[in-house]
């Protein structure tokens, strides 16, 4: 499965990869220095782990043309692949000062946002069948959101919001500030015409409220399972329901059977551990 990079994102990778390359090589790799300047070398990267989905090959590889333009990289695997333990997944060739200086940090992103799409993948498949959709949040590693955003799409998920400015969403203390839900909303579409609506509900007469005026998104809290399924009986359609907060694997194909539309959740993107790559150059 191959997975397009939206421009926006595209547009950062350059901005992630200088930040990296500064933080880690500094004035200089003082140990890559002592390798000769016209060196060429091979190397390969290696999955160690079962059941990855790759995600963050144009971070991994814009690492190293930061540093040698002319290397050359032979991707074996694309992003949204599922790797396997042991599988190469892409060779490269070029300096061999470029490929020691620019190791860990082209390791550090591909780890990491592998790591969210993998974690996404499971949510996924633990939802198969139903009609919910997973979603990501704005728990994401400072400078890092639309790089993980991304990775969330490899992993099969979809995407929330990128910040605060793409999309309004209501919550109790909007509602209480503002009066009523149809005032706060009537708000919005005054102040922000060309945005979506989220509204969150803590019970059904809010429901009602919020699908009387038509919102784009209804996000229930705090709902139980049996609350959730009434809420999907009365929206009948016409709103979107989406679950988020305290949803882990353990409970999420519970809630994806009670027929909502979209379950967000923080882990995709915070509660990751990185996937295990191996990058070793040939002697």
């Amino acid at each position: 499965m191959s997975v397009q990079l939206k421009p926006e994102e595209r547009a950062r990778i350059p901005l992630d990869v200088v930040r990296a390359l500064e933080e880690d090589i500094g004035p200089g790799d003082a140990t890559a220095a002592l390798i000769d300047a016209d060196a060429i070398g091979d190397a390969q990267l290696v999955c160690k782990e079962p059941s990855a989905v790759l995600a963050g090959s144009e971070w991994f590889q814009t690492c190293f043309r930061a540093l040698d333009p002319d290397l050359r990289i032979d991707w074996l695997a694309v992003d949204g692949d599922v790797l396997s333990a042991g599988q190469t997944v892409c060779r490269l060739h070029g300096r061999s000062r470029a490929l020691l200086s620019a190791e860990r940090s082209a390791l550090n992103f591909l780890q990491t946002l592998s790591a969210t799409a993998t974690r996404t993948a499971e949510f996924v498949r633990t939802v198969a069948g139903t009609r919910a959709r997973i979603l990501d949040t704005r728990k994401t590693l400072p400078g890092l959101r639309l790089a993980q955003k991304y990775a969330v799409r490899c992993g099969g998920g979809h995407n929330h919001r990128i910040g605060l400015f793409d999309a309004v969403m209501v919550k109790e203390n909007h509602i209480a500030a503002a009066g009523s839900i149809a005032a706060i909303v009537e708000r919005a579409r005054v102040l922000h015409p060309g945005l979506p609506v989220i509204v969150e509900v803590e019970n059904f007469d809010e429901l009602e409220q919020a699908i009387a005026v038509a919102a784009d998104r209804i996000l229930i809290d705090d709902f139980s399972l049996a609350d959730m399924r009434q809420a999907v009986t009365i929206s009948a359609g016409r709103v979107p329901l989406e679950v988020s907060g305290g949803v882990d694997l353990d409970s999420v194909r519970a809630i994806a059977e009670t027929g909502v539309d979209c379950i967000s959740i923080g882990g995709l993107s915070k509660h990751v551990q990185a996937i295990d790559f191996s990058l070793r150059l040939s002697a």
